[in-house]
């Protein structure tokens, strides 16, 4: 499962990754509120959990915004503000749950596993990401071009998903490394354009457009299915 965390608290971010990725969650970490909205809008997530308090973007209007591009991404906030007042702006806001500072970590668990079943209840699994003309299998890191078939490394196949996914719009190189290296990662800027060359090397495609001094994007059919 894909967990998305948008904590500003440093030793907060690095003991509650430690312990969700102990409890099976594959855990990304943005430490304010505009960096949490870029990576959420990917679409990439299962379940996010948000800080109430952070810099750039507090967690109300994180919440607001997001609700009012349509993504349903399941949403717990966790918060110090523990009044009945400020629970149900939270909820109105569009989180599904909602739990205060200091919590049990088993509560927090078991709440996330049970938002993300029942997000998960009544829908299809997603086998594969169609866009631009290609077709993804991310379990399997495995891609379809024509009638060609490559495997990619992990690392390539969330790189295309990411781009798959925001098929005909520009990703910065920055939301690039830090959903696929993590924001804390020292190499990872590099990294971008070295995986960008895989990619276009091993699927012969050129696709990819470089936008000069910004990002890059996948060109092509942007309906992502």
């Amino acid at each position: 499962m894909n967990l998305l965390l948008v904590e500003d608290e440093g030793k907060l971010v690095e003991s509650l990754s430690h312990l969700l990725k102990m409890n099976g969650f594959v855990v990304d970490a943005a430490l304010d509120g505009q960096t949490g909205m870029n990576l959420a809008c990917t679409g990439l997530y299962d379940i996010i959990v948000l800080d109430r308090m952070l810099p750039q973007q507090d967690g109300i209007s994180f919440l607001r915004l997001f609700r009012s591009l349509g993504h349903d991404t399941p949403i717990l906030v966790l918060t110090a503000k523990d009044s009945p007042a400020d629970r149900v702006e939270g909820l109105n806001a569009g989180a599904d749950d909602y739990l205060t500072k200091p919590f049990f970590t088993d509560e927090l668990i078991a709440r996330l596993q049970t938002l993300v079943r029942r997000a998960r209840k009544g829908k299809a699994p997603e086998i594969a990401i169609k866009a631009a003309g290609l077709i993804l299998d991310p379990l399997r890191s495995q891609v379809v071009k024509g009638i060609e078939t490559f495997h990619l490394t992990a690392k390539e196949a969330s790189l295309l998903e990411l781009l798959m996914r925001n098929c005909s719009q520009v990703v910065t190189k920055k939301q690039i490394s830090d959903k696929i290296w993590g924001s804390h990662s020292k190499t990872a800027m590099a990294n971008v354009d070295l995986y960008i060359h895989y990619l276009r090397k091993k699927l012969n495609i050129r696709e990819i457009r470089t936008i000069r001094g910004v990002g890059y994007s996948l060109q092509g059919d942007n309906h992502v299915s």
